[in-house]
């Protein structure tokens, strides 16, 4: 029998998901209705956040999250540049620019360090910084909230791949360090909504403000009325600001709370195959390294993002990446730096990031997800050990 192909990243749906979306289908509800507040409801208590605005995308909520604080033309957002581009793009639909910050090279991450140095490029104009917590790796907190406040900078954490990763202050989201968290429910992420996002955080205003734009910057509560003067009619509103359509349908939500009802699985089985995973990659060092867990940090892997010596193995990992695939192999590559994008480059210009380009050189991305088996591990590191050649 031929071995299945196994992706890089893939949902798991089970009977209960399919329930919860068909009973959403044959109620009177498949937009604004009762079960996005309540999975905004369920996910700020899953992550310990007092406000949870739902959105129907994470992109959506990293734009509602700097929106809503306020960011715009004449301000900078430092980026790191290895992320996915929403992150930047973000800021730029608030009409603000990108100052690109470098990452430690070993792990990708934003650190105290390279916001610094990003800070003094930025020439006092930031306003902003989005750390990213790279495939559910936590970025320093800590000193990266401190250097951040003491900028004076609002701090909107990406925490799409990190939901379930505990860190220092407790979970990922809980916004103990930031303004605001987003997470996306993508269906490779930890919780699959088929599509969608959600901005956790500590600050009631800005959920409020959040909300409001993603419904067209529609206000409803005739106290805050400005023109109609507390109208009596039922069906009154105001548009008070430019906002966006960027809710969220109940379809999304209902597969959004099954999923949530199983965060504590998928975490567990996440866990065990990373865990696995640095065991069978162990034979293959120094060419291969597995992900290093850092102090204090129990990441719930969103990627299994393993570093690889190509130039010392003699085979170009586009040439990996197909002998992967023969075998049955999916890989993808997180990311390419978003500083070297043309958009970006004709925007700023050339740049040069050394971290975050060695990073990008080495890093491949091997399957990891909760329906694999433990014995898919093994089969993975021996098909990369056959692709890179290790006898």
């Amino acid at each position: 029998m031929t071995d299945p192909f196994l992706p890089y990243g893939r949902q798991l749906i089970d009977a209960d998901d399919i329930a919860a979306v068909t009973r959403v289908l044959t109620s009177d509800y498949l937009t604004t209705g009762p079960e996005v507040p309540a999975f905004e409801s369920e996910f700020s208590a899953a992550v310990d956040a007092p406000c949870a605005v739902a959105c129907n995308s994470a992109t959506a909520a990293l734009h509602l999250a700097l929106a809503g604080l306020g960011v715009g033309e004449g301000d900078i957002c430092i980026v790191p540049s290895l992320t996915f581009l929403a992150t930047a793009n973000a800021a730029r639909y608030c009409g603000a620019d990108v100052v690109f910050a470098d990452v430690d090279p070993q792990t990708g991450l934003l650190t105290a360090q390279t916001l610094s140095a990003a800070l003094e490029r930025a020439g006092g104009r930031a306003r902003a910084v989005l750390p990213v917590h790279l495939a559910g790796a936590l970025c320093d907190m800590t000193q990266i909230g401190q250097a951040a406040r003491r900028a004076d900078l609002f701090i909107v954490e990406d925490s799409c791949h990190a939901l379930g990763t505990l860190g220092p202050d407790g979970a990922s989201g809980n916004c103990a360090r930031s303004d605001a968290a987003t997470f996306s429910f993508h269906p490779v992420k930890t919780l699959a909504a088929g599509e969608g996002g959600m901005l956790t955080t500590r600050n009631p205003a800005l959920a409020g403000r959040a909300a409001e734009l993603r419904s067209h910057g529609v206000v409803r509560d005739r106290a805050r009325f400005t023109r109609l003067n507390g109208a009596v009619e039922p069906w009154a509103y105001e548009m008070q600001a430019l906002g966006h359509n960027y809710r969220m349908p109940d379809i999304l939500a209902a597969l959004g709370r099954s999923q949530l009802a199983k965060l504590a699985d998928f975490a567990e089985r996440r866990r065990r195959l990373a865990a696995l995973y640095a065991e069978a990659l162990a034979p293959l060092a120094p060419l291969v390294s597995a992900p290093v867990d850092q102090p204090g940090v129990d990441p719930c892997r969103h990627l299994m993002n393993v570093r690889i010596d190509f130039e010392a193995a003699g085979v170009a990992r586009a040439e990996v990446t197909a002998r992967l695939r023969a075998a049955g192999i999916g890989s993808q590559v997180h990311y390419v730096p978003v500083h070297a994008q043309p958009y970006y480059v004709e925007l700023y210009g050339e740049q040069t990031l050394p971290g975050a380009e060695a990073y990008y050189r080495r890093t491949l991305s091997l399957p990891l997800y909760p329906a694999m088996a433990d014995g898919d591990v093994a089969r993975v590191a021996a098909a990369l050990a056959g692709a890179l050649g290790i006898a």
